[in-house]
């Protein structure tokens, strides 16, 4: 299937929400973070609650907030929320079993593309929302206060 941008709308949506602090936002205002449509973010904000990592209030003032603290989440969580299968395409149909290359060639992929996939979920396991929190307001103070 490979990655989509689900990732990067899910990761941006959790960011904004640990950003936000206490209270919670509207898919409407986490859209216009995003530049994106709400409905689009609603979607992804669904799977993310599936997963547990946010939850909604209705009614008027409701919203959507973090369900864990921002360092209790990992780029990893948001990843597996919202994706499905695996990251990099296997052959979408089986190759020529009269080619020496052909017979071989899914079983040597499938272990290459394991090994890259676990170094991904290794790596994304290892970055919180915490830590994309403090990013964007460092490079937001850096922005602002050049030379600080």
């Amino acid at each position: 299937m490979g990655l989509s941008s689900r990732s990067a709308v899910g990761i941006h949506a959790l960011t904004k929400l640990a950003h936000q602090g206490e209270g919670s936002l509207t898919s409407a205002e986490i859209a216009d973070s995003l530049a994106s449509n709400p409905v689009l973010v609603r979607r992804i904000l669904g799977s993310l609650r599936d997963a547990g990592l946010v939850w909604a209030t209705e009614g008027r003032g409701g919203g959507w907030s973090l369900a864990r603290t921002p360092r209790e989440i990992t780029l990893l969580d948001a990843y597996r929320a919202v994706e499905a299968g695996p990251v990099l395409s296997r052959h979408a149909h089986p190759p020529s079993d009269a080619c020496e290359v052909g017979r071989h060639m899914q079983a040597v992929l499938e272990r290459e593309f394991r090994e890259a996939e676990h170094a991904l979920e290794e790596r994304l396991g290892r970055t919180t929302i915490a830590h994309l929190v403090r990013e964007t307001v460092e490079r937001e103070r850096a922005m602002t206060h050049p030379g600080s």
